[in-house]
């Protein structure tokens, strides 16, 4: 299941699932320009995928989307939550309005969405739950404040679903994007799409906190784990 999924990293890891033999729903905004990514789901190796429709910060409509992705391709083993909403502006100039956008969106999206799939994870004692977050929630900025604060709300509520979800066989992790997914210095989302198939499948539990720094001088992407 990847929500939020977008043309970049989402796409990315919805290819990279499909290549295993995963069922692949997907969910977003607009669906009718996931038809695309749906077909090239279907020809890197998924056996199904289904899409559904719903804004990320509204909490009936993604219940719903979730509900009937997982109605057509049964329960989730993987959620990947990409959500965000990027709002320009420092903690004086942004609104209230602004702020609470920023938070349905990249927490309570979150929240809602970890719920709508945990049930059937904690019932056969596995599952992954992958959050997308941002380096954005390390570093104060006077022109992302929202965002920042929504990433390091993500970053809370992983923990706090990873110290709940692990004893029983789910494994929970925060990936923190430290770089830009877009234009020049763009990081390989394929190459992050694969630390996530990584962080599903390795035979040890992956920590709580995955961070992506940068890429080095030579272009090469550096893991780091963080307690």
């Amino acid at each position: 299941m990847v929500v939020a999924a977008g043309p970049g990293l989402g796409r990315a890891v919805a290819l990279r699932f499909a290549r295993e033999g995963f069922a692949v729903g997907l969910v977003a905004r607009s669906p009718d320009r996931l038809s695309g990514l749906a077909a090239e789901v279907t020809a890197a190796g998924s056996p199904s995928v289904a899409v559904a429709g719903a804004d990320v910060g509204e909490e009936d409509a993604l219940r719903a989307a979730l509900r009937q992705v997982a109605g057509e391709l049964g329960p989730a083993t993987v959620l990947v939550f990409n959500g965000s909403a990027y709002v320009e502006g420092s903690g004086l100039s942004i609104s209230a309005a602004d702020l609470r956008s920023a938070l349905d969106v990249g927490v309570v999206g979150a929240m809602v969405a970890a719920q709508e799939v945990a049930a059937a994870m904690r019932a056969v004692g596995r599952g992954t739950v992958i959050l997308t977050g941002s380096v954005a929630a390390d570093r104060a900025s006077t022109s992302a404040t929202a965002v920042g604060v929504a990433k390091a709300g993500l970053r809370n509520f992983g923990l706090s679903l990873h110290k709940e979800l692990a004893p029983e066989g789910v494994r929970v992790t925060t990936v923190t994007i430290n770089g830009v997914l877009s234009g020049a210095k763009a990081l390989d989302v394929a190459a992050i799409a694969d630390r996530y198939w990584q962080l599903h499948s390795a035979s040890e539990p992956p920590e709580a906190v995955t961070t992506f720094p940068m890429a080095d001088p030579e272009g090469n992407l550096i893991c780091l784990v963080a307690d």
